[in-house]
């Protein structure tokens, strides 16, 4: 039976430290909470900004079983977590995130070839691949801008999902006619795909994408549960509160995960905005005065755009 990999938002989670530069659970159970309060779709848990390339294995798959354990029966959970360059390497990666009972297993589109192989090294290690992980469980792609940005092409993903392994793609492309060429090539197939990509969010859903799953649903989740909900009967609203969002976005731009936490931190949700990836000393007071006016104007948007 396949898991409900449905429709709608799904946050890429940031992953709470304590000062002690340890996995804090108690916080990330409170922001598990916060994100089902907002009505989220399902959950992203281990992925770029969980920071897992600057988690232990170990803290990865304890990470993803116990978000995985918190959101049971409420909201799937997927999670990624090979972040090695040796092949067997990952292969070991993949069976520990796999036995951890998350819905899903997401594999990461650059560790499957070097910069610059073709397609073709990457159909054949992905073939390797398959071969070596348990059949039973869902998978799908995600599009990580790190350690280098790899796409996949509509021809490739066609074939992807001919397997019959594969549910969705997270794409990073940020490009329409990208998309496009997606939605086409799996149109007759059950692989869906969720746009990481703001500015394009909404012509993108009205051509068949299937949600969200990006940064800035750590910020304002509602806002795009709000979005995937409404944008088709409320169309005028929908482009109103688009345009919010993509200038929103730009905070993207700032030290993120950092900016996140600490608007997480106003929510009430984390202690503090420590991080592994970037230097939290780094967050400046201009920083922190941004991400504090773009909490309030998310607030009483949120007043007007009610999920």
């Amino acid at each position: 039976m396949k898991p409900n990999i449905s429709k709608g938002i799904w946050p890429t989670m940031v992953t709470p430290f304590t000062e002690s530069n340890e996995i804090d659970y108690e916080a990330t159970e409170r922001l598990i909470e916060w994100f089902i309060l907002n009505q989220v779709d399902g959950l992203f848990a281990v992925c770029q900004s969980s920071e897992m390339f600057f988690l232990t294995l170990e803290e990865r798959v304890k990470l993803a079983a116990f978000v995985k354990e918190k959101a049971a029966g409420r909201v799937p959970v997927i999670a990624s977590g090979h972040i090695s360059d040796d092949f067997e390497d990952q292969i070991k990666e993949l069976n520990a995130m796999a036995d951890t009972g998350i819905d899903a297993l997401v594999l990461i589109t650059n560790r499957l070839a070097l910069e610059g192989e073709s397609d073709e090294v990457w159909k054949r290690n992905l073939e390797s691949l398959l071969k070596q992980i348990p059949a039973d469980i869902a998978l799908g792609f995600y599009e990580c801008p790190h350690p280098y940005k790899r796409l996949i092409s509509p021809e490739l993903l066609k074939w992807c999902a001919g397997t019959g392994r594969f549910l969705f793609l997270k794409d990073t492309s940020c490009d329409v006619d990208n998309m496009k060429g997606k939605l086409e090539a799996v149109q007759d197939g059950g692989l869906q795909i969720y746009n990481a990509n703001t500015a394009t969010l909404l012509e993108t859903l009205k051509l068949g994408i299937t949600g969200y799953s990006g940064i800035m649903a750590n910020f304002h989740p509602d806002l795009y549960v709000w979005l995937q909900r409404n944008w088709l009967v409320k169309q005028e609203e929908a482009a109103q509160l688009v345009d919010f969002l993509s200038m929103a976005s730009f905070i993207e731009k700032q030290l993120y995960p950092v900016n996140a936490k600490y608007y997480l931190m106003l929510e009430g949700i984390l202690d503090n905005y420590h991080c592994r990836s970037k230097n939290h000393d780094g967050f400046t007071a201009t920083n922190r005065l941004e991400v504090e006016q773009l909490y309030r104007l998310s607030k009483s948007l949120s007043e007007q755009y009610r999920i």
